[in-house]
Formats: structure tokens, C-alpha cells, sequence
């Protein structure tokens, strides 16, 4: 009951115009995990109706990205909540203790079926409870609070690295920047028609969003290369590694030395006949080593209607192969210092001002790519260092809760000496550079990152501009 209590006092006290910064000492003694959390939740309400970066107002962003997702057991999306502010302060203050309870009955059940003491198995259950109300774990929780986090930085600071979730301003400004992206056509627009089709049918026009009315990104389908390929079925679509970096630059204290730091990675094994990645099984990778742990699946959370009703609780990281191929997959090693830095880089170039970044690092038959990036970012269940992102997400708290103008100057300033200084390192680079040849990334079961030379370091961070280019050739040929 205490927890309870906690909780709900926690969370009123913001709700009822409570600074964050200014808290009493019973919720300052808290660990940054739970205060961030709770926190969180409040925040909701008070930028619930505010300008949202990437859809209308934060409201209109939770109802659009949360209508395929439904917590497991229920098949109810949770865009049904999102509607109203009073649904919305009902899941939180009702509901979600609710399934916090039932979550740790849960728990108690899968214990004592697993033959622990019924006093034991209550326990576990008691932690589960706290742990879910208080510090949660679970992929949805942190994915939420990097959410609500992206969107009260964003409302506060109108900081311009926000302006990369548009999938087009990305390429764009990464191309300016030397950051291999996925290659794109410049041709104006295109059409596709079907082979067979007669009268005007089966006939689709394609204008490319680098007119003023274009709004499609038209590029080249890219393959995996054969590390990637190695572990997956033949049928997979392009299986990519998803890297999380956080950024002092939105306005904290930092040295240029420790402003970007790569926190977690995860691959998305994708699955046979899928379009895209996002039907995968995650394998979560050691970001010291590059060793691809064991791995899991989300889709338990994303079972809407009545066969959500029979949907697996939770998974764990059991898998080891990939289930359609049979290919071992645990195990193997990956070039994970080339892709911290490729994303270091690219988040210190192009939005430092932003707090947290979503990667998506694809390894293909072009190099090695950068397809987009992620502001309301996932951490896909990687494993990260819990202390140094819940203080980071602490201290942003702190510093939002203050003057919106000053940190808005502040943010703007910083941003404007990172420019300075990635125009001076490029210009150098370009000089030194006598290389145009594509490095290939090394298959980690061969040879390590730290074995390279270090002018094949920099020939992986610095990849070639040919790669990151629009793709002239594949125009013409249009």
C-alpha cells in the first residue's frame, strides 16, 4: 500500500502545479529512475495539447502511435486512452496500478509453478509490484519516457535538431554533412506501371520529395551484405542494427569529449517474406565487445482485438538461431565500435541540441549506411548503462523546469560552435583523404575493430561521399 501511495502522491503533486526541480525532500531522496518516471507521467497533462515536432500537438502523437500497440492479454489499443485528458488521468491513477497488480500475480503464479515457496513466490511478487509502478523495466515504459522527454525538450528549447525526424530533411542535411545515408534518386518524379495492365490502369506516378509538391522519397532497394546475410533466412528483408546515442548538447553541462555517447544496440533479425525489419527478433549486442547476445520478440504487445486476447504475458531473451533459417546468431560479433561512431558522429553533426537518438545502422551491399534516425527513440530492449541515461534524463528534467528563453539561447549557442568546428574537421578531411574505395565493415568472427590500423579506423567513420550521395547514375537510367 505504501508504494501505492507513493505513487499517487508523487504523481498528484505535479498534476497539481509541482516543481520538478523544487520537490519536497521524500521525492528528491528517490532514485533518479523513479523520480524521472513519475515525473514523466504528470508531464503528459501538461504538454498534452502543446506543438508537437513531428505530429500536430503530443495528444495527436500518442493517438497515432500507439493505435497498433495494446498491452498483452487486453487487445485494447492504447490510443482508446488517449482521446481525453480524464481517460487519459484514469489509465494513470487507476489503471496502470491495476496492471501493476496483475502483473505481479503473475509473477507469483509462474513462481510457484516453477516450485518456489509460496513466501518466496510472494515476494517476488511485491518487487514486481514496486518495480512497476516505481522503476520499470519493460521496453514500453522507457519508450514512453524518451517520448515525453523528446517533446518537453522540443516545446521548450524549439531546439533545430528536431527537424531530422523529417525523413527527407535527414538525408538532406546528412549528405551536407558527409554522413553515409541510404543512396536516393534525384530524378523529379517517376512512374511504375504494371506490365500486363491496359487502360490506363495498374499505372502510379511518383513525384520525389525533392520538389516543392514531391512528398516520396524514392531510392534504390539496398541488400544485406554476406556477414548480415549469414544469419538470416534468404527471403529477409534489409535486417538492421538499431543504435542509441544520448547528447549533452541539448543544454547541459559537457566537454566536447563526452557530449555524445553511444548507450545500446540492438539487431532486428528480420523475418522470412517480411517488407521490412520491423518483423524481426531482436538480438541484443554487447556495446563493449560487439557480441550478440540471446534474443526476444515485442510482438506480444502489438496482438489488437480478440486474439490479443490470448497472447503470451512477457518473453524473454531465450532465442539463439534465427527461427526461420536455423542460423546461429548468438555468438557472432559485429563492428560495434565503427557503429557507435558512425552514430556519435552523425548525432554531434547534425542534432547535438537533441537529448536522445534512435539509429537505424544498416550493413549492405553499398558499406555501411545510415537509414534514418529516431527522436521518440526505442531502445528495443538493449541492454544500457541505467544509471548514466535515468541521471542524464534527471538533470534534463531539472533544467527544463526553469526560464524556456535561457535555455532556448543556450541550446542555440552551443549548436552554432558545433557547426563551426564539424565544417573545420570536415574541410581537414577532405584534404587528408586519398581514398575513394568503399572499406567493407569486418565480420567480426574474423577480425575485431580494435585489430584494425587506425587509417582503416578512419576510413570506416569517414566513409567515402560517394555512398552518402544522391544517386546520379540510377537517375539516368530512369
Amino acid at each position: 500500500m505504501k508504494t501505492v501511495v507513493l505513487f499517487w502522491r508523487s504523481v498528484c503533486f505535479f498534476l497539481c502545479g509541482g516543481s520538478y526541480k523544487k520537490a519536497p525532500a521524500w521525492f528528491q531522496e528517490l532514485p533518479s529512475h523513479s523520480k524521472t518516471h513519475l515525473y514523466s507521467l504528470a508531464l503528459i497533462f501538461e504538454i498534452w495539447g502543446q506543438p508537437h515536432y513531428r505530429n500536430g500537438t503530443f495528444q495527436e502523437d500518442m493517438v497515432k502511435n500507439l493505435r497498433n500497440v495494446a498491452i498483452p492479454r487486453t487487445g485494447i489499443p492504447l490510443s482508446y486512452f488517449c482521446h481525453s485528458r480524464l481517460m487519459a488521468a484514469a489509465f494513470v491513477l487507476i489503471a496502470y496500478p491495476i496492471i501493476a497488480l496483475i502483473s505481479a500475480l503473475h509473477v507469483v503464479h509462474v513462481a510457484i509453478k516453477h516450485g518456489d515457496s509460496f513466501e518466496a513466490a510472494l515476494a517476488s511478487g511485491v518487487e514486481a509490484f514496486k518495480e512497476q509502478l516505481l522503476t520499470p523495466r519493460d521496453w514500453f515504459s522507457l519508450w514512453r519516457l524518451n517520448c515525453r522527454l523528446a517533446s518537453y525538450h522540443s516545446g521548450k528549447t524549439k531546439a533545430e535538431g528536431y527537424q531530422m525526424e523529417d525523413k527527407w530533411t535527414f538525408l538532406v542535411e546528412a549528405e551536407k554533412a558527409g554522413v553515409p545515408i541510404s543512396p536516393c534518386m534525384k530524378t523529379g518524379e517517376i512512374v511504375v506501371k504494371d506490365r500486363n495492365e491496359e487502360g490506363g490502369m495498374g499505372i502510379h506516378f511518383f513525384k520525389n520529395a525533392n520538389r516543392a509538391d514531391g512528398h516520396w522519397i524514392i531510392q534504390e532497394k539496398l541488400d544485406n551484405d554476406d556477414f548480415v546475410g549469414s544469419m538470416l533466412p534468404e527471403n529477409a528483408p534489409l535486417s538492421t542494427f538499431r543504435v542509441i546515442t544520448a547528447s549533452r548538447g541539448g543544454g547541459l553541462e559537457h566537454s566536447m569529449d563526452n557530449m555524445v555517447t553511444a548507450l545500446s544496440c540492438v539487431f532486428r533479425a528480420g523475418r522470412a517474406n517480411a517488407k521490412t525489419d520491423h518483423s524481426s527478433i531482436i538480438f541484443d549486442i554487447d556495446t563493449r565487445t560487439g557480441v550478440v547476445g540471446k534474443g526476444t520478440t515485442n510482438s506480444h504487445w502489438y496482438q489488437l482485438g480478440m486474439k490479443g486476447l490470448f497472447t503470451e504475458w512477457t518473453s524473454e531473451k531465450t532465442m539463439t538461431h534465427h527461427p526461420d533459417c536455423g542460423a546461429e546468431v548468438t555468438g557472432r560479433r559485429v563492428p560495434i565500435e565503427a557503429m557507435k561512431l558512425l552514430c556519435e558522429e552523425a548525432h554531434q553533426k547534425l542534432l547535438p541540441d537533441v537529448p536522445m537518438c534512435g539509429w537505424d545502422v544498416a550493413l549492405t551491399n553499398k558499406g555501411m549506411l545510415l537509414l534514418e534516425t529516431n527522436l521518440s527513440c526505442n531502445f528495443f530492449r538493449g541492454t544500457f548503462d541505467e544509471d548514466q541515461y535515468f541521471n542524464m534524463v534527471h538533470e534534463y528534467f531539472c533544467l527544463l523546469d526553469g526560464d524556456a528563453s535561457k535555455i532556448r539561447m543556450q541550446t542555440a549557442a552551443f549548436k552554432k560552435g558545433v557547426r563551426n568546428v564539424s565544417s573545420t574537421e570536415s574541410m581537414t578531411t577532405d584534404m587528408d583523404s586519398g581514398s575513394s574505395e568503399t572499406p567493407t565493415p569486418p565480420d567480426s568472427d574474423s577480425e575485431s575493430y580494435e585489430q584494425l590500423s587506425e587509417s582503416k579506423k578512419e576510413a570506416l567513420i569517414q566513409r567515402p561521399r560517394r555512398n552518402s550521395k544522391c544517386n546520379d547514375e540510377i537517375s539516368k537510367d530512369l
